[in-house]
């Protein structure tokens, strides 16, 4: 039986993934920083070191950067949902979500989730990768959401898109950012603080 063989990138194609990657790593900070509106096309090229002009190149426009960005966040929060043990219940699959975002954005490179009211909204839901990754991502977060109510650990009272939503909610919860500067607590103390407060709630 013939080997199937992967074909190798060219050296140029290569240095056009290395630069593609380098450009969304600037903009998920920037993004997690300031968010869509604030965050300017000049400002992305300074901080990856290119001109503007080539990073058109690359991207459009700041929507099409930014829906990349999104779809990128993404793929690589489908690939830690899909790496936890199979035999890991579904409850503790939703906090091990919600802490890597919550890791993720405490280290500066989580971008905010578009506001209803931002410019990205539009052009994330003209961006079919993006759809089709939410899609992917939700579909693992709902059926880990009804299988922890199904089994009592997670409130049947509570409709299912509520308990999503706040999931997605505690990927970049501004909460994270007042108890860093307030300096009080350390990163891996506000990770447990929010798995607690989102989880277990806040009664005695």
């Amino acid at each position: 039986m013939p080997s199937t063989q992967i074909k190798k990138l060219s050296f140029k194609q290569q240095q056009l993934q290395l630069r593609e990657n380098a450009i969304l790593d600037a903009v998920n900070k920037l993004l997690a920083k300031k968010g869509f509106d604030l965050m300017t096309m000049d400002e992305v090229a300074a901080e990856v070191g290119i001109a503007k002009a080539s990073l058109y190149k690359h991207f459009e426009s700041k929507e099409v950067l930014s829906a990349a960005s999104m779809t990128r966040l993404m793929e690589q929060t489908i690939a830690v949902a899909e790496s936890l043990p199979s035999s890991l219940p579904p409850l503790d699959k939703l906090q091990s979500i919600v802490r890597w975002a919550i890791q993720t954005h405490l280290g500066g490179t989580m971008p905010l989730l578009p506001s209803t009211r931002s410019n990205i909204q539009l052009a994330l839901l003209a961006y079919p990768p993006y759809i089709e990754k939410l899609s992917t991502l939700t579909e693992h977060l709902g059926a880990w959401i009804g299988a922890a109510q199904d089994n009592g650990t997670l409130s049947k009272t509570l409709p299912g898109e509520v308990i999503l939503y706040t999931v997605f909610a505690r990927s970049c919860d501004p909460v994270a950012d007042f108890l860093k500067m307030g300096g009080a607590f350390s990163d891996s103390e506000i990770v447990d603080l929010l798995i607690q407060t989102c989880f277990h709630g806040m009664t005695g």
